[in-house]
């Protein structure tokens, strides 16, 4: 009897440490993170950061749902605060029936050629979006890279390159009509003007395809990309930036509770 109470003690606590929420929904609303550092996010951890919502959930390492909590990624030992977790709590937060789903593939320092079909990243996103999706339904590809391809020679291909890789990612996840979100990059690197400047083009080239701007590269004197959910000069949040831009998707399930949300604005 003793040996039975101290091993369930144990299950307990092993699952409040790891996260874990208990069987999770499957009808979740579920979003791929692909990208480098920017999406991985490097942020410092602060305690708000490992709080977790029980609508919120993120695929683990292992495959497993979790509640979710920063970090989410989990792509090297110096993964801290990313966009992910932040721009789930406002998906619940314009929406408290939907149940959200994060599904984190970035890994930093990647380039747009390592997403290339067929390699390692690519094949590990395909196959845990696969997996997720038997809990739900994929809402939405969210997309932050480019200080690996940011030189002159990468950017004038960059939106060949891309078209392709997420056209094929599209029909390998049997989801074409899915849309797909690209992040700028931080206007504090002079080297990402170029990249930036060129995204407008990048996405016009792919159906469902918006992009995020960012108008503020500061913050204390701290660059955005060390913690995303800061203010930019219109007041958004960069999380909140990505789901203005889906607005104008009407594929995602979410889109009519976001429209009506006070805080965000309807594009045309």
């Amino acid at each position: 009897m003793k040996y039975r109470y101290w091993l369930a003690c144990f299950c307990i606590l092993f699952a409040a440490d790891r996260g874990f929420g208990g069987t999770a929904p499957d009808h979740m609303q579920l979003f791929l993170l692909i990208g480098q550092s920017n999406m991985a996010g490097r942020g410092k951890m602060e305690p708000q950061d490992e709080v977790t919502n029980p609508q919120i959930y993120m695929l683990a390492k292992d495959g497993q749902w979790v509640l979710a909590k920063d970090p989410v990624h989990f792509d090297k030992p110096v993964a801290g605060v990313g966009l992910g977790l932040e721009f789930a709590r406002q998906i619940v937060a314009a929406n408290p029936k939907t149940t959200v789903g994060l599904i984190p593939c970035a890994m930093g320092g990647s380039s747009l050629d390592q997403w290339k079909p067929g390699g390692t990243l690519y094949s590990n996103a395909v196959a845990r979006t696969r997996v997720a999706m038997t809990n739900g339904t994929l809402a939405g590809i969210l997309w932050h890279q480019g200080e690996s391809d940011s030189s002159h020679g990468k950017v004038v291909t960059y939106g060949e390159r891309f078209a392709a890789m997420i056209g094929q990612l599209r029909k390998d996840l049997t989801a074409e009509n899915i849309p797909v979100i690209v992040g700028e990059l931080g206007r504090f690197r002079v080297a990402s003007a170029e990249f930036n400047a060129a995204l407008p083009e990048v996405v016009r080239r792919m159906p469902r395809c918006a992009c995020v701007t960012v108008r503020r590269s500061f913050r204390q004197g701290r660059p955005f990309a060390l913690r995303f959910g800061i203010a930019t000069d219109s007041g958004a949040t960069i999380c909140c930036r990505f789901l203005e831009a889906e607005l104008r998707c009407p594929q995602i399930a979410i889109l009519a509770a976001l429209a009506a949300a006070s805080f965000f604005r309807l594009y045309a």
